[in-house]
């Protein structure tokens, strides 16, 4: 037997992904105003939380009792803005899906927008763009409109052809169609950057788009949650994409920060020997000073940036620093082996035996630090 409620019957089913941490100021206004379209559509409001410590969820949850469209999925040992966005639009039960933040500087208002452009346009997905020519943006300082700016010009260079007429595709609202854009939803890494982004990358131009002006407006509670993670995401993301997405998005973050791993040494070791009295004598030791800084200071950024869903802290963040130092110092007498070897078989050529000695430095140390120090595949 098959239930239907005649409220709803004809309407088509929308669900709203509203991804929240820490939103309790800005949640219920958020909720009250979207609960009025539920006349055009057969409305769910999926509120998906990362275990907000300010009371978010449990104030969703009193108003779910009160309004049976409203669904709360409260994630415990997930985080992440792309990875609550994915969760939401896997979990959506509708025919079409708007994500948007929860902060309230997406009015409610542009949803309606949105979908009517998704229905009459025929496409897959409806962009909500700040930088559309009739959109105003009233809830970013004038450093973060130029960033915005300039992030979206970065990030419509690395996008397919058919994107880069986008104005904003780093957008955090838009409209889709579930059964056209659910199978590209699953491919998403939701380590990436913007999920908006990573869509519009993994798809490589099979969405239909379009795009509908925002007005952005102020945040009414909180704070911005833009710090230096987000701005290392964005670049991981664009090498990502350039790199045609073959190389692992960690392994591109493991090698930038094994790279300002050489400056550190270099730089410490330089510093050294400037002030040691006797630099020829001490030379190794100062050198070995200066890997070891260096390879402490990659383990830091690695474990703030690269695997910072898996943070090691306390003791864990000492102990992994030692199984860290260990890993990093194994693949060594493989490195000078294989260097050896190599210029043994081409000696013409030792450029070519010290690159194929560092990559297979890199490869070890990535992977082994994922699975021994992060617990990571």
């Amino acid at each position: 037997m098959v239930f239907t409620d005649a409220t709803n019957a004809g309407l088509l089913r929308l669900s709203i992904v509203l991804p929240t941490y820490n939103e309790r100021g800005n949640i219920e206004a958020l909720l009250q105003q979207l609960l009025g379209i539920k006349d055009r559509y057969d409305l769910e409001l999926l509120v998906v939380d990362d275990d907000s410590a300010d009371g978010t969820a449990e104030l969703v949850r009193e108003l779910a009792h009160r309004h049976p469209e409203i669904r709360l999925i409260r994630r415990v040992g997930r985080a992440g803005l792309a990875s609550a966005i994915k969760e939401g639009l896997l979990d959506a039960t509708g025919d079409l899906a708007v994500v948007m933040d929860s902060d309230g500087q997406h009015e409610p208002s542009a949803v309606l927008r949105a979908l009517d452009t998704l229905q009459r346009e025929g496409v897959d997905l409806v962009v909500g763009s700040r930088f559309h020519s009739d959109a105003s943006i009233q809830g970013l300082s004038g450093r973060r409109e130029k960033g915005s700016t300039w992030a979206n010009a970065a990030a419509r260079f690395s996008l397919a052809r058919a994107y880069r007429q986008l104005s904003d595709p780093m957008s955090g609202f838009f409209a889709v169609r579930l059964d056209a854009v659910l199978p590209v939803v699953r491919a998403v890494d939701v380590n990436g950057f913007k999920f908006l982004y990573e869509l519009l990358a993994v798809c490589r131009g099979r969405l239909r788009v379009d795009e509908v002006p925002l007005t952005f407006q102020p945040r009414t509670y909180g704070e911005s949650k833009l710090d230096l993670a987000i701005f290392w995401d964005f670049l991981i993301s664009l090498l990502h994409s350039l790199c045609l997405r073959l190389l692992p998005r960690r392994a591109i973050s493991f090698g930038l920060v094994g790279g300002s791993g050489v400056v550190v040494q270099l730089g410490v070791t330089h510093v050294l020997l400037s002030l040691s009295d006797h630099p020829l004598k001490g030379a190794e030791s100062l050198a070995l000073v200066g890997a070891l800084t260096a390879a402490c200071s990659n383990y830091l950024i690695n474990n703030a940036l690269t695997f910072r869903f898996n943070r090691l802290k306390g003791l864990a963040l000492l102990r992994g620093l030692v199984r860290f130092l260990m890993v990093s110092s194994l693949p060594m007498a493989a490195n000078v082996g294989i260097a050896q070897l190599l210029v043994r078989l081409s000696p013409a050529d030792p450029l070519i035996a010290q690159l194929a000695g560092i990559l297979v430095v890199f490869i070890w140390n990535y992977a082994a630090s994922s699975r021994f120090v992060w617990n990571t595949p």
